[in-house]
């Protein structure tokens, strides 16, 4: 009880400036626990959940047992978003499996394994759609300060005071439901891209998905796949290995939409006062006559990055069960992450079962205005969680 309050103390104390340290998932179950013991409302559990960050994973299961600690649907958002933006952490350490590593031999054998399930099982999947329903959640949506002059861009954007950084708290902002083809588990890239938020009121990701079969066989080509430790997944052991794809090996496209980008027309002519009548100029100074417009025009994103990320991989059937990409990317870029986790799972298509894509989480990070020097917010956190079902054969009713 008194490490409790302990941790619930500090907590509220740093909520009055941005928290900065990430804490526990232990430390968040004692937060939680304590404000339910001080009758706290689902508004305020909810304020205070938006400036926590995780330094572990908060699994599925742990999420939904810290559910009954919280009294509604505010808190209970926020919890969700903090699962899905720890979702490439590692889990807390009670959580691991106490087995040893492997040795050399071992986990070249379970490579070995997956190496074949990708190639001949994975790689021919047969052509499927599927219902994909993605969730929208962003920052840049609430609390910005009226005094500090700041207009935040996003439509349902709130001007009252309260928390010191309101651009960094998350919310859910919308969901899409659309069909989307993959052939050989890769999904197709998008033939109508995503228009429906305008230029820059949000980004839109025009990339599919990374694809299994590309991105082991680039990690195999670049021989960086090593061991990391064993892991839980669906109360399964798994092993988990680490890889990295360096500039020279890797084929990630990544394709954001929109950032603006300012063109100069027209003519400038420079004048003094000796010169201004011959340039059109007015007054006793010097200055500038013509008919020069700025205009600001939208552009794609368009990159391929080098990338890092892990592979989860049933050590008896070589199936990947998961896999985390985490693009590496310049600071001069107007992305500045795109980390995307896939969990693949077992779903009937056509009277058989395959074990496909069942849920993906993209973490982003971007300037939103690009290049251009105009200024709202200097970095916009977007995050997606995608759920796939019904899945079937392509061209079946």
């Amino acid at each position: 009880m008194r490490r409790s309050l302990w941790v619930f103390v500090i907590f509220i104390a740093a909520t009055q400036l941005w928290a900065a340290k990430a804490i526990s998932v232990g430390q968040l179950e004692d937060m939680l626990r304590s404000m339910q013991q001080q009758k706290k409302s689902d508004a305020e559990i909810a304020d205070a959940l938006k400036q926590v960050q995780l330094s572990e994973e908060l699994t599925v299961s742990t999420m939904n047992g810290l559910i009954q600690y919280v009294p509604g649907r505010l808190a209970t958002e926020q919890i969700y978003v903090l699962a899905a933006r720890s979702a490439d952490l590692a889990p807390p350490a009670a959580d691991l499996p106490s087995t040893p590593a492997p040795d050399a031999a071992a986990q070249k054998a379970i490579l070995d394994k997956a190496a074949s399930y990708v190639a001949n099982v994975y790689g021919k999947l047969p052509a499927l759609t599927a219902t994909k329903t993605t969730l929208r959640f962003q920052d840049n949506m609430e609390v910005v300060v009226p005094s500090s002059g700041i207009k935040g861009s996003a439509t349902e954007v709130v001007t009252t005071p309260g928390f010191s950084n309101g651009a960094s708290y998350m919310r859910y902002i919308k969901s899409t439901v659309a069909t989307v083809l993959s052939k050989h588990g890769a999904e197709r890239p998008l033939v109508d891209k995503d228009k429906s938020w305008g230029a820059n009121r949000m980004i839109a990701i025009q990339n599919p998905d990374p694809d299994l079969g590309e991105v082991f066989g680039q990690a195999q080509a670049a021989e960086t796949l090593h061991w990391l430790r064993w892991e839980l997944v669906n109360g399964k052991q798994v092993g988990v290995f680490s890889f990295f794809v360096p500039k020279d090996r890797t084929r990630m496209d990544l394709q954001v939409c929109c950032f603006p980008y300012l063109v100069q027309m027209g003519v400038a002519r420079f004048y003094t006062a000796t010169t201004a009548a011959a340039f059109g100029g007015s007054g006793p100074g010097g200055g500038v006559s013509g008919n020069m417009q700025t205009t600001t025009n939208w552009r794609d994103f368009k990159s391929v990055v080098p990338y890092h990320g892990k592979l989860f991989i049933d050590p008896d059937t070589g199936a990947v069960v998961r896999m985390i990409t985490e693009a590496e990317l310049k600071p001069t870029d107007p992305v500045l992450q795109l980390d995307t986790r896939i969990d693949y799972g077992p779903q009937r298509a056509g009277g058989a079962t395959l074990l496909v894509p069942a849920r993906v989480v993209i973490n982003s990070v971007v300037v939103p205005n690009g290049v251009s020097g105009a200024g709202v917010y200097s970095k916009r956190c977007t995050l997606f969680t995608s759920e796939y079902k019904d899945y079937r054969p392509a061209g079946a009713e």
